[in-house]
């Protein structure tokens, strides 16, 4: 889970960031119009959508122009049909036209994330299966993404390489062996959740006796996961990864396993359709 100032932190950095990259010295199309000139300017979405990025906007704007008022007429998360009015701007011109690409890039990409996830979660209703991010996403967008996850109601696996340990097969070999590995881990961080990806059945017998608190099922197959789900009988939880599709997430999800994993979820990310429009007085 993301700590609230984890995600403050992340927002600002976010912004400093596209704001700098996209203004670079300054705006200089903006400087056509009049310094004095004020605008009033309506978002709209041409997707249905679920909400996603109001926070990126109001500090964006916050930073780029305090001045300027945001009145948002869609709560965050919410499902938006096509051609709806996300927000709407007033203020100077010259602020309103420099901040709307930074503006809609948030939220058209955080958008999708959250869309893709909320028709995803759908497709495990009424199982116990909850569906899982993982660390493939944008370079600099790993809490934006995480947080957008979040809003189309999925589950965040680790945030980074500090806050839980996914003992893999190269860490295993150079421990010598996933006994070895888990020891050492529970040493190293006492608190800190332990994972280990296994690959065949021995691995994971091995994995449940040196008490691991979760094992990842890689690339197993249908009837496979469901005789780990009946050999493990509740003892750690499982989840599953590998090749994981909207086409195959029912059938994974039917076997009982606890999670599934997807990195098509912050990778696979199609954007939303979103349009600026200047209303005139």
């Amino acid at each position: 889970m993301i700590a609230a100032d984890q995600l403050e932190d992340a927002i600002q950095h976010n912004v400093i960031a596209a704001l700098a990259e996209d203004l670079g010295t300054g705006d200089i199309t903006a400087q056509l119009i009049p310094e004095s000139e004020m605008a009033h300017a309506r978002i709209i979405t041409r997707e249905t959508m679920i909400m996603a990025g109001r926070p990126w906007v109001d500090a964006l704007f916050r930073r780029l122009d305090a001045s300027v008022q945001i009145h948002w007429k869609v709560t965050e998360g919410q499902l938006v049909q096509a051609n709806e009015t996300l927000f709407e701007l007033y203020g100077s011109a010259r602020s309103l036209l420099s901040g709307e690409r930074a503006a809609l890039n948030f939220v058209q990409t955080l958008s999708a994330v959250a869309t893709q996830v909320h028709w995803l979660v759908g497709q495990l209703a009424g199982t116990q299966t909850q569906l899982l991010d993982t660390r493939k996403t944008i370079p600099g967008l790993r809490v934006a993404q995480k947080y957008a996850v979040a809003i189309g109601g999925g589950k965040n696996h680790r945030l980074g390489l500090f806050d839980a340990f996914l003992i893999k097969e190269n860490h295993i070999m150079a421990c010598g062996g996933i006994a070895g590995a888990i020891e050492t881990a529970r040493q190293l961080a006492p608190g800190k959740p332990v994972e280990v990806e296994v690959e065949t059945f021995d691995e994971l017998d091995q994995a449940l006796a040196a008490g691991a608190d979760i094992v990842m099922l890689d690339n197993f197959s249908l009837p496979d996961m469901a005789a780990a789900v009946q050999k493990v009988a509740g003892r750690c939880k499982l989840e599953a990864s590998g090749n994981v599709s909207a086409e195959t997430l029912r059938p994974i999800a039917e076997t009982g396993v606890d999670f599934v994993s997807m990195g098509a979820l912050t990778k696979d990310v199609k954007a939303i359709d979103l349009s600026m429009r200047l209303i005139t007085p």
